[in-house]
């Protein structure tokens, strides 16, 4: 569970692939698409996520972190935007911007709604049916961007509080369908209940209700893995919980350390590469005080790397060791 990001400081704390058998459907062909499990571009193209999460909301001057971000390697940014019911919405035009930004620096672009962290504990949270309203007032700054934006619809919208989590699977599928029938193809990204990490396991076994109410088999699950995954084990049956049923999966997010626990991330990045799943850590720059120490480098300074950006970015199955360019942008990595 990630503390909450105050309006001048961010924090706050975010893809994917693995292997679900469906027929893709017709219209999904120019836009990535989930096969056989595996996310995959609009020719079939297997794409594993390496990337990192922009706190673009509350640092909108921050201009040149997508350029930078994609100098070091990775293959995706997830950028972090406010529906306007917790901060200063980011509106159609200010989106379409962001989407040229990273198209200008060959990165996807994972985009995800923040105002909903921790529905349900937080009383200041948003709702999923309040972020999917902003997904339909953006949506022509997305639309026909599928080979380049995936949809986050929105980040941790259920705490830990039991009754409001008990309807995670219906919320979230009634979301997907909202979604498909305003004229949504995009790939789909939904997060894990209780602040992302799922101890209750209510996203895994939920999944497949979820993902069978997509009506373009075109959804990933998205974890997020702190202090909950501090065991190498704990870490290797969530991932594995996924893969073996074929449904796709992304570490959303993730760090070195947390107030909650210490995950380890040497094994979930390890097992990431071993299944071939995503990955997007957090967070590039901006972090409260409190957890500082998730800065991937100082003053969103490229040249002022953390230990935690440099563990992540140049260390054993990080993003430059395992990152490839999207096919969209070339092969090269």
């Amino acid at each position: 569970m990630k503390q909450r990001p105050i309006p001048a400081l961010a924090m706050a704390l975010a893809l994917v692939t693995a292997p679900f058998a469906h027929a893709v459907p017709a219209h999904a062909d120019s836009g990535f698409r989930v096969d056989d499990g595996r996310l995959v571009d609009a020719a079939g193209n297997d794409f594993v996520i390496r990337g990192v999460s922009h706190p673009h909301t509350w640092f909108p001057h921050e201009t040149g972190a997508l350029a930078d971000i994609g100098s070091l390697g990775a293959n995706t940014v997830r950028v972090v935007l406010s529906s306007g019911d917790r901060w200063q919405e980011n509106g159609a035009e200010e989106v379409a911007a962001i989407v040229a930004d990273c198209k200008e620096n060959l990165l996807i672009c994972m985009l995800e709604v923040h105002d909903t962290t921790g529905y349900g504990e937080d009383p200041e949270a948003a709702t999923l049916e309040q972020a999917v309203d902003h997904w339909l007032r953006i949506q022509d700054a997305i639309e026909g961007e599928e080979e380049h934006v995936l949809v986050n619809i929105a980040n941790e919208p259920f705490g830990n509080d039991e009754a409001t989590n008990a309807s995670w699977a219906s919320e979230t599928s009634e979301a997907i369908r909202r979604l498909r029938a305003a004229g949504f193809d995009h790939t789909l990204v939904v997060d894990a209940p209780n602040w992302g990490q799922d101890w209750t396991h209510t996203m895994r076994d939920g999944a497949q209700e979820v993902f069978d109410s997509d009506p373009h088999s075109n959804t990933v699950f998205s974890i997020h893995m702190y202090g909950v995954y501090e065991q190498e084990s704990v870490i290797v049956d969530y991932l594995e919980s996924f893969t073996d049923r074929g449904l796709p999966l992304v570490i959303g997010e993730f760090g070195f350390d947390h107030s909650d626990g210490d995950p380890d991330e040497d094994a979930i990045m390890r097992h990431a590469e071993r299944l071939g799943l995503g990955y997007i850590g957090w967070s590039w720059s901006g972090n409260g005080a409190e957890v500082a120490y998730l800065d991937m480098v100082e003053n969103f300074d490229v040249d002022s790397p953390t230990p935690w950006g440099d563990r992540i970015i140049h260390g054993p199955d990080g993003i430059v060791e395992t990152s490839v360019r999207a096919p969209v942008y070339g092969a090269e990595r």
